[in-house]
């Protein structure tokens, strides 16, 4: 292969690189869902108490709490979660890759026969399967890509995801309990409401930012979940009451 030839596969992948945003990892879904997990849960939670009780020490208790144990959870799960998927991947490749190497002749059909359903003429299949078939590690990418729809190189790191999990969700739900650490009664209760709403907000716009949808329906649509999140546990937390002494 020339310089050239090089060049011109490098820039292409620059291209590649700079057109798409990595979405199979799961670092950048995992901070988004954290953070709006995180504020919509702690958000009812305090909302929940202050229903019941605006003790402040009652309420700042309940929200740490909810906080710890909700990042904690939350970490926990995805680094299961990714793990899991990242073994699965890797059992598949390796199977895939014993197959390449056992019957190299029969992979190549299946790769010629999928290039065809997909229009190519039977003779342009066959040459460009017996030319990716001459290359083991693309023929293992481009097989796990065609057939099982894996991306080989793009599977997310357990403890990134797990880290990012934590924090984002312990920000999202620390966000409502600010506000109980300046003040308590109805003021604290208002002040979490409409910081809640706010960062839902937020939160929408930049789910909205990712996807390239509706900034107004998607933030909307983030705001509406967290409001009937805090109505129905305030009206829970003021039909239960509890006393505090």
């Amino acid at each position: 292969m020339t310089n050239a030839d090089d060049g011109e596969q490098e820039d292409l992948h620059d291209h590649w690189v700079h057109s798409h945003r990595d979405v199979q990892g799961g670092n950048a879904r995992a901070a988004i869902f954290g953070v709006s997990d995180g504020l919509v849960s702690n958000v009812a939670l305090i909302l929940g108490i202050a229903g019941a009780s605006t003790d402040g020490s009652l309420v700042r208790l309940a929200g740490i709490s909810g906080l710890l144990a909700g990042a904690i959870s939350m970490a926990a799960g995805e680094w299961v979660s990714v793990r899991a998927q990242n073994e699965l991947v890797e059992r598949e490749l390796e199977i895939e890759r014993k197959s390449l190497r056992d019957n190299p002749e029969a992979e190549a059909k299946e790769l010629a026969a999928i290039y065809r359903e997909r229009g190519v003429d039977a003779e342009h299949a066959e040459q460009v399967a017996a030319g990716i078939m001459s290359n083991p590690e693309i023929a293992l990418d481009v097989h796990a890509r065609e057939e099982l729809g894996i991306d080989p190189g793009g599977t997310g790191s357990p403890v990134q995801v797990a880290v990012s999990s934590f924090f984002a969700f312990a920000i999202g739900a620390i966000i409502p309990l600010i506000p109980w650490f300046i003040t308590d009664g109805n003021d604290a209760t208002i002040a979490s409401v409409v910081l809640g709403i706010a960062a839902a907000a937020v939160v929408g716009f930049l789910v909205a930012y990712f996807t390239e949808r509706s900034i107004v329906r998607t933030a909307l649509r983030q705001v509406m979940v967290a409001a009937l999140a805090c109505t129905a546990t305030y009206l829970i937390g003021s039909a239960l009451g509890v006393s505090v002494t």
